[in-house]
């Protein structure tokens, strides 16, 4: 069965986040995902208070960039998660906006080599094991975690091109592909990481004007796919051709200005019930 979520954008303010995650999880959303672009909502944070919030939603973030932190930093911190929640915590890394990163300072010369060095570490702390590594970018000296996960929690990796999918598959457990990803690239994900998750954040909207504000958001950002529009049967059938291509979960994506809790409830009340 294919996951059916929603995305929190973090161009919504972080105080409504809790009362948006509660509004999902009473109407029966399997995963909201929230987002930790710069400069906006912190990851954990957000992560942290609408978990506490809820009771059965599974929480995602999409992504963490790796250069933001120090990796042990970063498994203590979802070491606790999922002390605390379990498996709902869905934690999510990736190379983050370049960009940004020369912002803060934090501009790999080789964002690959970063993000190989640091899933592995990551994994192999949060599994429990006492790690030392001498790599380019990532450097650990006998560290274990003392309160590790009873259950190491699914790792998502971000990725776009053929070498982050490629490399994501080999050191996550899920591939997540940004809005703006078609089908077909879906396929090639898929064949291209066989033993991950497919992970797919899809644009949808219904409603008077829905594909113009879709076609309007995909201009802003740059992407050739706007993505499913049209009654939730319209979308529901654009859902199934995700999966059918080979995603695992469809996190189905707003545009700015849309009421966040509004559209929770919209994507597991009427859109879900109709996914085959």
């Amino acid at each position: 069965m294919t996951t059916i979520g929603a995305i929190f954008l973090p161009s919504n303010p972080p105080e409504i986040l809790r009362s948006v995650a509660q509004a999902a999880d009473q109407a029966g959303l399997e995963e909201l995902w929230i987002w930790e672009d710069c400069f906006l909502n912190g990851g954990l944070t957000a992560m942290t208070a609408a978990l506490a919030s809820t009771e059965r939603l599974r929480v995602g973030v999409g992504i963490m960039p790796v250069p933001f932190r120090n990796v042990a930093s970063l498994a203590m911190e979802l070491a606790t998660l999922g002390r605390m929640f379990g498996e709902r915590a869905l934690p999510g890394i990736g190379h983050g906006v370049q960009e940004w990163m020369g912002q803060v300072g934090a501009r790999p010369a080789s964002p690959l080599t970063l993000l190989r060095e640091y899933a592995t570490a990551l994994r192999a702390l949060l599994s429990g094991e006492t790690v030392t590594v001498d790599g380019r970018y990532v450097k650990l000296d006998n560290v274990r975690l003392d309160w590790p996960p009873e259950v190491p929690p699914v790792l998502s990796i971000a990725a776009g091109g053929p070498k982050t999918i490629a490399l994501a598959g080999e050191v996550g457990d899920a591939v997540v592909l940004s809005g703006g990803t078609t089908p077909a690239k879906v396929t090639e994900a898929a064949k291209a990481a066989p033993d991950a998750q497919i992970v797919v954040f899809v644009p949808a909207l219904t409603g008077p004007g829905a594909a113009e504000k879709l076609a309007r958001d995909a201009e802003v950002y740059k992407t050739d796919y706007p993505g499913l529009s049209g009654s939730p049967a319209e979308i529901a059938a654009g859902v199934t051709e995700f999966a059918a291509a080979g995603a695992s979960k469809v996190i189905l994506q707003p545009v700015p200005g849309e009421d966040p809790a509004a559209y929770a409830r919209w994507v597991a009340e009427e859109v879900k019930p109709l996914v085959g």
